[in-house]
């Protein structure tokens, strides 16, 4: 039952992740704001510096580069431009502590978020302190049943079962509640977490956070990657010589992956250290000796090449976080674990099919929602945010559903499930409002909440909802300008078609790995025109496919869900093209191909 009112074919590999990724600019949308990078002066030398094309000297200027030095690391990053773990806030008094359980061997348990950035997290910890001989077992909640955090049933579950130490990964830092209660029923907690703290801390023996103090370099660390650097250092502490011992190397190389993972599902801002570990991560991932890890590339079908940030962001991570969504995420945890061959390809198999069932259950919410914001006119001009509940909806696809419909509509989104008078949700938000500070001012309301600027999760008792979509739209109006809620397409230049050639765009790609704070450039050529009749191609002729010329060069283009614009392309002589370059290899021929993101006519 849906409640009232706000409660109710082509061969390039590159063209075809364009075309599955779920990104707004390639989805033949209503035209965006442009929003133009004027050309730098700076890019000219900095180009010749680096001995790089001005194309990508030009992005990197962009991107904050300016100088020779920086240019270097950033298109060449290395492991030991990492920071050392040791200057980890918190991260000493949880080593001490840890090293003392291994030792008297007191039972350990890890507790981590039921999402890939838990996952992965969790993995890493159990396997080092196994490595070191440590009795250690994991528990992850049950996205439905047990929520966001550290919950107290648990806490005392884990009591009862005779843990002695407990190590949060991914949450644990507005928890204050079950804190107490670990520390009343004897157990001293280790709390390892990335989401933003409040001015008061939680009780417990160590808190590791990269926010807790502002001198520390890396303030948007991943949950996996605070895990991973405790992971390090608890190494570090065992180790004799200069030099990990061989297996726990080999391991935390591995490691690596595992932090990459959870970095890029989480869509952490792939910036200096977390460039440097995701880069490093996806040059280990397909040599990986982690069974688990080996199955779960063999089943979403990507062996024998190179895999690259969309491959975590939507092939890999989806199955891992449909064990959450759609059953218990223990299941990952045991998938990246395992040492067992036949049983992780079991493993990965299952995951692939209920994600399938993932997406199934994600388009249909999708439709239903945008037919509710349709109905309730939420999307009108002047409404600046959208908050939507069902008692039909499955919680555990509500974010990535948020997700998209912040790609249709713009607007900051929160979807709520509701089940015996209490919701749960998602939230995504917008570039320039925090979702998080949003939600703390309506959180009069709310029974729990907790995330970051751009995601977010909230309870609240359904007969609340009403009152706190109104005061949420509320601090929407107030702190979202009528230009904030305009999509807008950053192009990083202007630039002839003579620009890109085979050499020049293959370059493009020592950019990577992309994701959030490092997206793929996007250029655009005005004045173009056609030097081919536009074709519609796809089985329902969704697609277009012409080429343009600017009398510069001529290129072949793709536009995925451009189908409509293929009889105005005809009846305009002249249009500018906002692309993204790449190179298309088929048949033993290699060209440039663009991939439209809009077209303007004017």
């Amino acid at each position: 039952m849906q409640l009232s009112a706000r409660m109710q074919k082509t061969s390039n590999p590159a063209a075809l992740r364009a075309l599955r990724e779920p990104n707004k600019m390639r989805l033949g949308a209503p035209t965006k704001q442009w929003v133009i990078r004027p050309p730098d002066v700076r890019s000219a030398l900095l180009a010749k510096s680096l001995k790089v094309s001005p194309l990508l000297a030009q992005v990197l200027i962009n991107r904050g580069i300016t100088d020779v030095h920086a240019g270097s690391i950033f298109l060449r990053p290395k492991l030991t431009e990492l920071i050392d773990p040791g200057k980890m806030p918190g991260i000493e008094t949880a080593v001490r502590r840890l090293k003392k359980a291994i030792r008297n061997k007191e039972k350990i348990s890890v507790y981590g978020d039921y999402d890939v950035d838990g996952i992965t997290g969790v993995a890493i910890l159990w396997q080092v302190l196994t490595l070191l001989g440590a009795q250690v077992d994991y528990y992850i909640p049950h996205r439905i049943d047990e929520g966001y955090g550290l919950n107290a049933e648990a806490v005392q579950q884990l009591a009862n079962a005779g843990a002695k130490i407990l190590i949060t990964v991914d949450c644990g830092i507005t928890d204050f509640a079950s804190a107490s209660l670990a520390e009343k029923l004897g157990i001293e907690l280790i709390i390892t977490d990335h989401h933003s703290p409040e001015t008061k801390l939680p009780k417990a023996v160590a808190i590791v956070h990269p926010a807790l103090q502002q001198a520390y370099p890396n303030q948007d660390s991943s949950g996996a990657m605070v895990a991973f650097k405790l992971a390090w250092a608890i190494a570090n502490e065992f180790n004799v010589g200069t030099k990990l011992e061989p297996g726990l190397r080999e391991f935390m190389i591995n490691a690596t992956s595992l932090a990459a993972m959870g970095t890029v599902a989480d869509i952490v801002r792939l910036c200096g250290e977390n460039r440097v570990l995701t880069s490093y991560g996806l040059k280990a991932l397909p040599e990986c000796g982690m069974p688990g890890i080996r199955a779960l590339i063999e089943t979403a079908g990507l062996t024998g090449q190179g895999l690259d940030s969309f491959d975590i962001g939507f092939r890999l991570a989806p199955m891992l976080n449909a064990a959450g969504r759609m059953g218990h995420a223990r299941l990952a945890v045991e998938l990246l674990t395992s040492d067992s061959e036949l049983r992780s390809m079991k493993i990965a198999e299952y995951l692939k099919e209920q994600n399938k069932q993932r997406q199934q259950c994600e388009r249909k919410i999708f439709r239903q929602a945008c037919e509710m914001i349709t109905r309730l006119g939420l999307n009108h001009p002047d409404q600046k945010s959208i908050v939507l509940a069902s008692e039909d909806w499955h919680g555990g696809v509500l974010g990535i559903v948020a997700s998209r419909i912040v790609d249709k509509f713009y607007r900051p989104t929160i979807m709520l499930c509701i089940e015996n008078a209490v919701a749960q949700g998602s939230g995504r938000s917008i570039p320039g409002f925090c979702l998080l500070s949003a939600i703390r001012e309506c959180s009069k309301h709310l029974t729990k909440f907790g995330g970051h600027k751009m995601a977010a999760g909230i309870t609240v008792e359904a007969e609340k909802i009403n009152q706190f979509a109104d005061d949420f739209e509320a601090h929407a109006k107030q702190n979202l300008r009528e230009d904030d809620i305009v999509d807008k397409l950053h192009i990083d230049a202007v630039s002839p078609l003579r620009e890109f050639r085979i050499a020049a765009v293959s370059e493009l790609s020592l950019l990577g790995p992309f994701g959030a704070g490092n997206p793929r450039p996007i250029f655009a050529t005005m004045g173009v025109r056609l030097a081919s009749p536009p074709r519609r191609v796809g089985i329902k002729g969704d697609h277009l496919q012409f080429v343009i010329t600017d009398n510069t060069a001529s290129i072949r283009c793709i536009g995925f869900r451009f189908g409509k614009l293929e009889k105005k392309l005809l009846e305009h002589e002249f249009f500018n093209v906002a692309y993204q370059p790449q190179i298309n290899t088929y048949n033993a021929n290699t060209s440039v191909e663009f991939v439209i993101t809009d077209i303007r006519f004017e």
